[in-house]
């Protein structure tokens, strides 16, 4: 197996290269500023660089002559950056249309507004975000571009973390940041979300990239939680005082998003060998 990982250097990316060398697959990553981390594991071999702007035309059917890999798994991420999120994202599944390299394009929750709760694989985007609105772009045009694709959406990706959260995630250091004073915000109770573990995400990803199933996949854990619910779990496992973490609800503020969105991965993990486990179970304290 030979794969590329677009975003090998992102905290998703560097698992993923983790788990796909640690198997023994010929492996390719990519990186924008700074090649990544991740190396082979005891008696694997790590994977190749390559560096890669998905702003520069051109750049990624380079990248893919260079490497020719049979998949790509996609899981940049550009944020609200349109150029990146969206137009990068198009470039990745036309570059690998014409070179017929299986693709698996690394989605969000963000596409959904929250007005039903509740989403399936069946469920249609409608973005209130920017963010959100440029992964929705790029779902629609992947699935046009190259219909073979498989789309995986997924939620709050959470880590190791660990005792100073260094190791974990967006969100396990802001909750480290926070605990410490370190930095102004709250954590909402009114934001909901179904975080995924980063092992589980990753090993469900790689599934999909040596698979022949196409069209939509929801890879979220099984638990709905609050941010706040959320920061008290990785708090407790990391031994912070949750009761310092500020409490919030993001419906008295200015701030756009949406509240309540929670993926359904039911039909998905019936396709899927890789048990993806809710918050309550993987941030539990041993």
């Amino acid at each position: 197996m030979k794969i590329l990982i677009i975003g090998g250097s992102g905290f998703l990316g560097t698992e993923l290269v983790r788990r796909a060398t640690a198997a023994g697959w010929e492996t390719a990553a990519t990186y924008c500023s700074r090649p990544g981390s991740a190396t082979g594991a005891a008696g694997a071999v790590g994977a190749s660089w390559h560096r890669l702007d998905l702003r520069s035309p051109g750049h990624i059917d380079e990248v893919l002559a260079a490497v020719a890999p049979s998949a790509v798994i996609n899981a940049t991420s550009g944020g609200s950056d349109w150029a990146v999120t969206a137009d990068g994202s198009i470039r990745v599944a036309m570059a690998a249309a014409r070179r017929g390299c299986r693709l698996v394009h690394v989605s969000s929750d963000a596409v959904f507004s929250g007005s039903r709760i509740h989403y399936d694989e069946t469920c249609l985007p409608d973005p209130v975000t920017p963010y959100g609105a440029a992964k929705a772009s790029a779902e629609t045009a992947v699935r046009l571009l190259a219909p073979s694709a498989a789309v995986a959406r997924t939620s709050l990706i959470i880590g190791h973390g660990g005792s100073d959260g260094s190791g974990g995630s967006v969100h396990e250091r802001l909750v480290h940041a926070l605990a410490a004073g370190t930095h102004d915000g709250v954590l909402f109770t009114d934001d909901v979300r179904c975080p995924v573990h980063v092992e589980d995400l990753a090993s469900a990803l790689l599934e999909l990239a040596v698979s022949d199933r196409a069209g939509m996949f929801h890879l979220a854990g099984a638990d709905a939680l609050s941010r706040h619910e959320l920061g008290v779990l990785i708090a407790r496992r990391d031994g912070l005082d949750a009761a310092r973490l500020p409490v919030g609800r993001r419906s008295d503020t200015l701030m756009p998003g949406a509240l309540d969105v929670r993926l359904d991965s039911r039909a998905t993990q019936e396709h899927v060998r890789t048990r993806l486990r809710g918050a309550g179970e993987f941030l539990r304290v041993h």
